[in-house]
């Protein structure tokens, strides 16, 4: 689902980014609330209230969850799928080196080799490409932090991404009051089809990351840290076929490091899986 987005939000062409974000924090906040009703969980959404640290740090987290879902939509609406895969491809090894700085935990030598070759590869892609990656780091540091923040934070799912959504509300409905009297807005002037789709990205935000972590607390934590280079390598498939986009021969060198570095990161994985460290509980990157 998470590697489907492309599709999804290349129907949405009609509106600006900033839009296509402020719909999305609307409709994904009453989804969720819907979803609050039905579970009675109620109490444990509250509760994150009280603590002025879990505040911060969600607050700190909505920030950074804005930055990704605004630089991945902006992406797609410029025809960078390839290089939006780029960050979700990378954004392990970031989580990890966020880990190291923020955390203090220690590389082993398996994860250093593994981030110094992905680096390496992120300067082959930008001397190929004529610039640095900036979306591709973009994403991945914007989501590497935002794992970073929630695991710091600690809450559960659903009160941790209600309580985010909830303090970008005012935000985003400050953004579609500003379209409307700018008449920029594409909501309902575009037509019931195109609205229906803006409404839909609540549940296409909320559905896969609830899966995700329904799998989270299931999957052995190697199975699920392979499992997430399901995405990034559909974003790449999807990049070069269905949306057209040429890559450079160094650019292939590029990625061809970074995938290198991404094997030696699962075989390390796998051969410590069953030493998980605070390093190994950092979430992972999905287009969210």
């Amino acid at each position: 689902m998470w590697g489907a987005t492309p599709l999804y939000f290349s129907l949405l062409d009609a509106a600006s980014p900033i839009e296509i974000v402020a719909h999305r924090v609307i409709w994904s906040l009453v989804f969720l609330i819907g979803i609050i009703l039905v579970t009675r969980g109620w109490d444990s959404t509250l509760a994150v209230f009280k603590s002025r640290r879990s505040v911060l740090l969600l607050s700190l987290a909505s920030v950074a969850i804005t930055v990704n879902w605004t630089t991945f939509i902006y992406a797609i609406s410029t025809d960078q799928v390839v290089e939006s895969s780029l960050g979700y491809f990378i954004n392990p090894l970031v989580s990890v080196s966020l880990g190291v700085l923020v955390l203090r935990e220690r590389l082993r030598l398996g994860q250093w080799t593994a981030v110094s070759i992905a680096a390496m590869g992120v300067i082959t892609i930008g001397i190929g490409s004529g610039a640095a990656p900036i979306i591709g780091l973009m994403l991945a540091f914007s989501f590497g932090s935002y794992g970073l923040l929630k695991k710091l934070a600690g809450i559960d799912a659903i009160p941790s991404l209600t309580v985010e959504t909830a303090m970008l509300f005012p935000l985003a409905i400050a953004v579609l009051a500003y379209a409307e009297v700018s008449g920029s807005a594409a909501f309902i002037v575009d037509g019931l089809g195109f609205s229906i789709l803006l409404m839909l990205l609540g549940p296409f935000t909320a559905i896969p990351l609830l899966a995700y972590v329904a799998a989270a607390n299931r999957l052995p934590l190697s199975t699920l840290g392979l499992a997430q280079y399901v995405t990034p390598t559909v974003l790449f498939i999807f990049g070069i076929t269905i949306f057209s986009e040429s890559v450079q021969p160094l650019e292939w060198i590029g990625f061809g490091l970074i995938w290198l570095a991404l094997a030696l990161f699962s075989v390390d994985l796998l051969r410590h899986s069953r030493r998980p460290s605070v390093l190994d509980t950092l979430e992972v990157a999905e287009p969210t």
